[in-house]
């Protein structure tokens, strides 16, 4: 537990001193949340809608941080530690690959957390933003989204044997999504070819459980979403502690 709790109070201060996170994971979010409510406003989502474009768009906004610290944070600090010789050291220490990869895994989930609270806070208090649906529910959808991707950025950061090759994967996994999955650009909108493109992203289903959750829409029809993240977490979480190297 002292190992635990040394290392998690390392990452905790390194992460604050590098900023990178909390711009891209956080800063980034809440810049997003206000653009969107000074040019959508209260309008509705769509013509008809029951709900208007900012209630829809709140499962989006935040999953924006979700995807930067799980598919870029996380991956490319261990990559940089493996490339440092850093990751070798702890060979002879009582950190495991596994004890390595949760205290990431917490560390970002925390700016990640930050980006959620101010992203809502940013909504409620300035544009009226009242979340429709179960908070709780809401909440469990947004922790298996986290889970799911985070568990793709701990593979990731497990087979890369460079800090390039992690650069390039972190790339092709992060900016489809970031551009295509729904988190800036509104899934509502896209053309009908490239929604469905869009689908095949884990986080294009992420933020429709999320959305779905937060409107208090029915959600019989996201079993296909959460069996998705449930398979990929486990998946990619098994395939993170059996290819994790130390250099």
């Amino acid at each position: 537990m002292k190992t635990f709790k040394t290392l998690f109070l390392t990452e905790t201060k390194l992460m604050i001193r590098d900023m990178n996170n909390l711009i891209f994971g956080v800063g980034f979010s809440v810049i997003f949340a206000i653009i969107m409510g000074m040019i959508m406003g209260d309008k509705p989502a769509f013509e008809g809608a029951d709900y208007s474009f900012i209630e829809q768009s709140f499962g989006a906004v935040v999953a924006i941080g979700i995807g930067a610290t799980g598919l870029m944070g996380l991956p490319l600090a261990l990559a940089d530690y493996r490339h440092k010789k850093i990751l070798r050291r702890f060979l002879v220490t009582p950190v495991s690959p596994a004890m390595l990869l949760l205290v990431q895994f917490i560390v970002n989930l925390l700016v990640s957390l930050l980006c959620l609270v101010l992203v809502y806070m940013v909504y409620a208090l300035f544009f009226d933003f009242d979340m429709a649906g179960s908070f709780l529910f809401f909440i469990l959808a947004y922790l298996l989204v986290l889970l799911s991707i985070y568990s793709i950025g701990m593979m990731l950061a497990s087979v890369s044997p460079n800090i390039k090759t992690a650069n390039l994967l972190c790339c092709a996994f992060y900016f489809p999504m970031f551009f295509f999955s729904g988190a800036t650009l509104p899934y509502e909108i896209m053309p009908t070819a490239l929604r469905n493109a869009s689908d095949i992203l884990p986080l294009t289903q992420g933020i429709k459980l999320m959305k779905v959750t937060s409107l208090g829409l029915p959600v019989e029809n996201m079993i296909f979403p959460i069996m998705l993240m449930i398979v990929l977490a486990v998946v990619c979480i098994l395939l993170s502690i059996r290819f994790f190297r130390w250099e």
